[in-house]
């Protein structure tokens, strides 16, 4: 973290010191071994076994106590805010492989989360206790291809009650950490009560993935990636029956869960974009005064150091959104903060995505070849900034309530499709306000007059 972000959102000495050994412990040991990493996991029997040097760090990383900093319980984890974790996180996705050294990865974190805040005692000791250990890995299973899954009411897998099972019939995709041959459990997220109100149909389960009638059908590539060491899936979940003691809070809880664990998820995933654009910037930077075009290096010419200033520029402003992100979090919880949280899913991955287009076109064809990292980081940002487009659809009212305060969005149909704008100053109110004729989106529903043209 920078030191403007530092002042503005100042951090407690203890937070500041152990961002320090973050620091220091990726420069000593993840740095040095980034090529060993990805060279152990092509000699792999496939491309989701953790590689022997992973197992060595981790191993280092919690002797040395940088361990599960991600939770904000003192007794599991290291007691941090939200803020407080933020730099921390950057740090780490520097490098995309390094969460995992800290036993700080996707979707772990969030599963760990779930289940310290909603599992019970028995659900803890069976599943929570060894995540925490870093014994085993989990995956989160909610995407369908079936449906728009952005928007979750959408979701058809059916968990039904059978006496003292649930029966889960459906299949998912994109199941981030289903294919690590370590993970041993799913937090999947169905529909328990088709007749109930649009958001209490949902529930959360815990399904361990060695039930019957679990299979998974087949790994999906990112844009020609693998992604190490977790990998995503397509899961068929056919007839599998599990106790009702997996049932997580209870039934028809699936959506309060859901937003109890997206919200750190989001500041932890930004932050991580983030590093990844700060590694791609300095990547650019030293590509530029390397390499000589037209009589005189990159960095000398204007368009590249226009690229440069405005990748600065981006990064900064992306990391600030979310450092006030995480500080509203902290001061007053998720739900006063969610539109800080909306916007930074938005906001990072598209500029870590822009700043790491610059960085490839600085390095000319080395870009877009293995050779260097940028590839893989800009399939990333860019799948990022696609699951970030769907957060922005699905969040098109609330940002209009925001940005037409005190203008009031009336839809005649549902509260996603459009809206008109009726301003509530005294002298126009209605008693029923009308909406127009002539619908509109809402990020069209203020008058704009045509400039005039000279004859």
């Amino acid at each position: 973290m920078n030191s403007m972000s530092n002042d503005l959102f100042p951090i407690s000495p203890r937070a500041n010191d152990l961002c320090a050994q973050v620091k220091a412990f990726m420069k000593e040991h993840v740095v040095p071994n980034d090529v060993l990493f990805h060279k152990q996991v092509e000699q792999g029997p496939n491309p989701w076994t953790a590689p022997p040097i992973l197992e060595d760090l981790k191993s280092k990383a919690r002797a040395a106590g940088l361990w599960n900093l991600f939770l904000p319980d003192a007794e599991h984890g290291a007691g941090l805010t939200n803020l407080e974790y933020a730099p921390m996180a950057e740090e780490m996705g520097r490098y995309p492989w390094a969460p995992e050294v800290f036993n700080c990865n996707a979707p772990d974190t969030g599963n760990m989360e779930v289940l310290h805040r909603y599992g019970t005692p028995q659900q803890k000791a069976s599943w929570l206790t060894p995540l925490l250990a870093g014994e085993i890995r989990s995956c989160f299973a909610m995407t369908e291809p079936a449906v728009a899954s952005s928007d979750a009411t959408n979701i058809e897998t059916r968990i039904r009650r059978d006496g003292d099972h649930y029966v889960i019939d459906g299949r998912k995709w994109w199941t981030t950490g289903a294919m690590n041959p370590r993970c041993r459990i799913a937090v999947l997220m169905g529909k328990s009560d088709p007749g109930a109100a649009l958001h209490l149909q949902q529930s959360m389960i815990l399904v361990p993935m060695d039930t019957p009638g679990v299979r998974v059908l087949r790994p999906l590539r990112t844009l020609g990636f693998d992604e190490p060491a977790h990998g995503h899936a397509e899961v068929l979940f056919d007839g599998v029956r599990v106790p009702a003691t997996n049932m997580l809070l209870g039934e028809g809880r699936g959506f309060e869960i859901a937003q109890g664990r997206l919200g750190p998820g989001r500041i932890h995933h930004c932050m991580r974009l983030i590093g990844l654009a700060e590694r791609a910037l300095e990547a650019m930077c030293a590509r530029a005064k390397a390499r000589v075009a037209f009589g005189k290096p990159l960095s000398d010419q204007g368009v590249v150091r226009q690229q440069i200033a405005l990748s600065r520029t981006e990064i900064d402003q992306a990391r600030l959104l979310v450092m006030k992100a995480a500080h509203m979090m902290d001061l007053h919880g998720n739900k006063a903060a969610r539109t800080d949280i909306a916007m930074i899913k938005v906001v990072a991955p598209r500029m870590a995505q822009a700043v790491i287009d610059r960085a490839i076109q600085v390095h000319g064809g080395g870009g877009l070849c293995d050779g260097f990292f940028l590839g893989y980081a800009f399939t990333a940002a860019a799948v990022s900034a696609t699951v970030s487009s769907w957060a922005m659809r699905s969040r098109r009212r609330a940002f209009c309530y925001l940005q037409m305060a005190p203008t009031k969005c009336i839809s005649r149909r549902s509260p996603s499709s459009s809206c008109a704008a009726v301003t509530e100053s005294p002298s126009r109110r209605r008693s029923t306000p009308q909406p127009s004729r002539r619908r509109a989106p809402c990020h069209r529903a203020l008058p704009v007059r045509a400039p005039k043209i000279a004859a």
